[in-house]
């Protein structure tokens, strides 16, 4: 799990932002932001919530029983279920207890999340929307995020392995899917959440979940866009299969256009690059030996969601910082293509590039 002692350090980069914007206090209530801030995940039905004051205290109340190594000066919890039945009231319950760890404090700075709608509905004080700030908080990972997205990371590679096993024409794509949870939870030793494990899982069309009775066939590219999280912490890459391993010479010229997209990023991404010149060099890249135009974002940062800052997309304008983690998914789409081939590669900023965190087979045979 992740790390108390850098859990405090996380709090006192949050305490900066109380300093700056005035604040007595801040509470935050979405799941993976009480993790980020105090290393308590609990029970995925149960509410929770942290105060963080301006005197640099922290408070964790959790549903049931908080985790005894978070890093908070005082742990509350209250009855998330009654008889084993979960509580569907919890964001209203926990807003009692909010209201009295607050206290005096009159300037709240507050993330969106069930338990926030009802503390700011009920309560007298005034809020501050922070989640732009922790979102840009986040994008830097430290050692302990970075240690559970490696361990994602290799559930993936587990999951690509047993793919180039079980992928030939003729098997069901559920059988697929099925065949790589179960490579992935092996390789984590546990069950990973969520359960989805991913974007695309289909022989054919250029994405989407597993059909029911749908066969993979000769001809067709298989594209498995993976995306397991670890203890919180999402793995997203992509690779893509000839399902008779014998790609036709329009997905072998297809293939070798994305995967040269690779090299010109690791090029080019460093701390201050704009994501926006990222973008528009893989799309050049694309069109001028494909012909295609990129129909989608060429990437987007990762960690306790799947899509985070920094944003590889003309529709954003960010700017690379050291330690946050981006993928980068090249693609083109088409019958001609079997479908449509797409790989995607996670990178970390480093202090002056990127290091690519997966490095295993890209080839589609």
């Amino acid at each position: 799990m992740l790390d108390p002692a850098l859990c405090r350090g996380r709090q006192r980069r949050l305490l900066d932002v109380l300093a700056a914007r005035r604040l007595d206090a801040v509470v935050l209530s979405a799941r993976h932001h009480v993790y980020w801030l105090t290393g308590h995940w609990g029970f995925w039905l149960h509410e929770s919530a942290a105060v963080l004051r301006a005197d640099g205290r922290c408070t964790l109340v959790s549903g049931n029983s908080p985790n005894p190594a978070a890093a908070v000066d005082d742990a509350r919890s209250f009855e998330a279920s009654w008889f084993a039945t979960q509580r569907q009231e919890q964001p209203r319950v926990l807003t009692k207890a909010l209201q009295e760890v607050l206290g005096g404090a009159r300037q709240v700075g507050t993330d969106a999340s069930p338990a926030a709608s009802q503390l700011v509905m009920h309560c007298s004080r005034d809020f501050h929307a922070v989640d732009d700030d922790l979102h840009q908080l986040r994008r830097r990972k430290e050692a302990d995020e970075l240690a559970l997205m490696r361990r994602a990371i290799d559930c993936t590679a587990a999951m690509y392995a047993r793919a180039r096993e079980v992928i030939e024409p003729g098997v069901e794509e559920q059988t697929v899917f099925l065949e790589l949870h179960a490579a992935a939870v092996r390789a984590a030793g546990e069950v990973l959440t969520p359960m989805h494990l991913g974007n695309d899982f289909v022989s054919g069309p250029g994405g989407g979940p597993p059909r029911g009775g749908r066969a993979a066939a000769a001809g067709e590219v298989y594209i498995l866009d993976l995306g397991p999280a670890y203890r919180g912490y999402f793995a997203d890459n992509a690779r893509a299969f000839a399902v008779d391993r014998k790609p036709t010479d329009e997905q072998l010229k297809a293939w070798g256009a994305i995967g040269g997209v690779f090299p010109i990023i690791e090029r080019l991404a460093k701390p201050g690059t704009r994501c926006r010149d990222l973008f528009d060099a893989g799309a050049a890249h694309l069109k001028e030996h494909t012909g295609k135009t990129l129909d989608h974002h060429l990437g987007h940062g990762v960690g306790l969601q799947p899509h985070e800052f920094p944003h590889i997309n003309p529709r954003w304008d960010d700017v690379l910082i050291e330690g946050e983690v981006f993928t980068i998914e090249p693609g083109v789409y088409g019958p001609e293509y079997g479908g449509g081939i797409r790989l995607e590669n996670q990178y970390l900023v480093t202090r002056d590039g990127v290091e690519n965190l997966t490095p295993f087979p890209l080839e589609l045979a």
